[in-house]
C-alpha cells in the first residue's frame, strides 16, 4: 500500500511537471517574461529529475538478491543526488538569464504571465505538502527529493509573482526601474534553489559514503540494547542509512558460559527489540563476544 501511494505521488509529480513546463515556457516566450522562461526551463529539468526519482523508487523496493545482499535502497539516494545536480544547473541558468535580461531593454509586463506564475505557485505548494508528508512517513529519499524539487519551484513561483507584479505596478503608475523586477526576482530565487541543491547533494553524498546515523539515533539504539538483561557490555554499535531503510551492526558481550543456542536466542532478542522500536531498521547484524566475570 505504501509502495503504491509513493509511486502515485511520483506519477502525479511527473505529469504536473510536464504540464507546468509547457505553460511556463509558452507564456514566458509569448510575453517575454525572463523569470517565467527560466522557471519553465527549471521545470523541464524537473521532468528529468522526477522520472529519475520514479525509476529509482521502483528499483529500491526490489528485494535483496545475490548481487545486492543488502537490498537496492541506495537507488533512491542516487536519484536524490541527480535531482540536486539538476537543481544546481537550474539555479545557474536562472542567474544567467536574469543577468542577461538586466542588460536588455525592459519589456512590458503581462497579466497573463502573472496568472501563470500564481497557478504554478498554488499547484507546486500543494504538490510539496503532499510529497513531503508521504516521503517522511515512508522515509523515501526519492519522494523527499521530489518534494524539495517542488519547494524550489515554490520559491521560483513566489519570485515570479513578486517580480511580474512589481513590473505591472510600475507600468501602471509609470514608476522607473520597476520593469526590472522580473529579472531581479530571478536572481533572488536562484540563491534559494542553489542552497536547496547544496543541502540535498550533501545529504546524498553522506548516505553514499556510509555516513553514520545521528548521535541521537545511536543513543536510542544503545538504550534498546542495554535494556536487554543478558547483554553484559556493548562493544560497538554502528548504523547507516541504505536509502529508505537502515542497517545496524551490533557487537556485544554475553556470559562466556552460555551455549551456542542461548547466544543465538539472545541475538534474536536484540534484533527483535531494535526492529520493533525503530521501524526504519530493516537489517541487524549481530556479533557476540564472550564476557568473563573476572
Amino acid at each position: 500500500m505504501q509502495y503504491s501511494s509513493s509511486l502515485l505521488a511520483l506519477w502525479i509529480s511527473l505529469i504536473s511537471n510536464v504540464v507546468l513546463t509547457v505553460i511556463k515556457v509558452v507564456v514566458g516566450f509569448l510575453f517575454n517574461s525572463q523569470v517565467l522562461i527560466a522557471d519553465g526551463i527549471h521545470n523541464a529539468g524537473d521532468v528529468i529529475a522526477t522520472f529519475a526519482a520514479l525509476t529509482s523508487s521502483m528499483v529500491s523496493k526490489k528485494p535483496a538478491d545475490k548481487d545486492h545482499p543488502y537490498g537496492h535502497g541506495k537507488a533512491e539516494v542516487i536519484a536524490s543526488g541527480i535531482v540536486a545536480i539538476i537543481l544546481a544547473l537550474a539555479a545557474l541558468f536562472m542567474v544567467y538569464k536574469s543577468i542577461e535580461a538586466l542588460f536588455e531593454p525592459a519589456v512590458e509586463a503581462s497579466i497573463i504571465a502573472l496568472v501563470a506564475a500564481i497557478i504554478s505557485l498554488i499547484w507546486k505548494q500543494g504538490l510539496y505538502v503532499y510529497c513531503i508528508r508521504l516521503g517522511r512517513e515512508q522515509n523515501s529519499k526519492s519522494l523527499i527529493a521530489t518534494a524539495n524539487d517542488h519547494l524550489a519551484d515554490v520559491y521560483a513561483s513566489i519570485a515570479a509573482v513578486v517580480g511580474i507584479g512589481v513590473a505591472l505596478i510600475g507600468d501602471r503608475y509609470d514608476l522607473p526601474y520597476t520593469q526590472y523586477g522580473d529579472p531581479l526576482a530571478g536572481l533572488i530565487v536562484s540563491y534559494f534553489v542553489m542552497k536547496l541543491a547544496y543541502e540535498m547533494g550533501e545529504e546524498s553524498i553522506g548516505v553514499l559514503m556510509e555516513k553514520s546515523l545521528s548521535a541521537e539515533k545511536l543513543n536510542q539504539l544503545e538504550n534498546i540494547v542495554r535494556a536487554i538483561p543478558q547483554v553484559k557490555r556493548i562493544d560497538r554499535i554502528r548504523a547507516r542509512e541504505h536509502g529508505h531503510y537502515v542497517i545496524v551492526d551490533v557487537r556485544v558481550s554475553i556470559s562466556n558460559d552460555l551455549t551456542i543456542k542461548e547466544g543465538h536466542d539472545i541475538s534474536r532478542i536484540i534484533k527483535g527489540s531494535i526492529m520493533s522500536e525503530m521501524k526504519e531498521v530493516e537489517e541487524v547484524l549481530i556479533h557476540l563476544n564472550p564476557w568473563y566475570e573476572s
